[in-house]
């Protein structure tokens, strides 16, 4: 799945995930502020479902679609449902010593553009982000466009892509809960060598609840193909 690479940070940009800035002086927390988090700065599971590369913060009522590679029936995101709204969920490996996040927004915005969509970049609560609108037609047959909001975080050797869609795309108060669940990620990459953008497999959770439709997915901006497995955290 080729989607990637990236330029220099720029020095206004935020600290990299899983890292809490550095002050002179400051004594050093046990765990970052923030996340999301890379697996060896917060080891412990807690009560995150482990989803294999992703650790997620389980909240109720949350919805999970594992969504499926058809090809190689491989599990590469997980779609989170919270209030009629959701999140998509991707990690990928990343280059050693640089993210990747700068270029996929200029391919984001390059696709969106090919299908006759609008893109604006924006920043939010982690950093540069893209807003999009997708041309789709509405329930009445008549033309409308469907907002998505482009979350991306360059982590250690990782990239986090998370995508919003319903209420949480454009409304600030109906994004907080599902901004909370992304700040409190965590990403297992593993040590073994992986080429930039492979995607890191996910796996579903030793628990789950019974299946039920979720929130609307993320727009398909990429060649992966694939099918949903639902399941309700309680």
């Amino acid at each position: 799945m080729g989607l990637f690479t990236r330029r220099r940070r720029e020095a206004t940009d935020p600290a990299p995930a899983g890292h809490a800035p550095e002050e002179s002086g400051a004594e050093t927390p046990a765990e970052p502020a923030r996340g999301p988090f890379d697996v060896a700065d917060v080891p412990e599971l807690g009560r995150r479902l482990d989803l294999g590369a992703l650790r997620v913060p389980a909240r109720p009522g949350m919805q999970l679609r594992l969504e499926i590679e058809k090809k190689t029936k491989n599990i590469v995101a997980v779609t989170l449902g919270l209030a009629g709204s959701a999140m998509q969920l991707q990690v990928f490996a990343a280059p050693r010593t640089t993210g990747i996040w700068d270029e996929l927004r200029e391919e984001i915005a390059a696709s969106v553009a090919k299908q006759g969509g609008t893109t604006d970049e924006l920043t939010g609560p982690f950093g540069r982000e893209l807003l999009t609108r997708l041309p789709v037609k509405g329930p009445d047959g008549q033309a409308t466009h469907r907002p998505a909001r482009f979350v991306g975080i360059d982590g250690p050797r990782w990239f986090l892509r998370a995508v919003l869609t319903g209420k949480a795309a454009v409304d600030a108060a109906a994004a907080a809960e599902l901004e909370e669940v992304l700040a409190d990620l965590v990403v297992v990459r593993g040590a073994e060598a992986r080429a930039p953008r492979d995607v890191l497999l996910l796996h579903a959770p030793g628990q789950g609840g019974a299946v039920k439709p979720t929130a609307p997915a993320a727009p398909d901006l990429d060649v992966t193909r694939r099918g949903p497995e639902i399941s309700e955290v309680r």
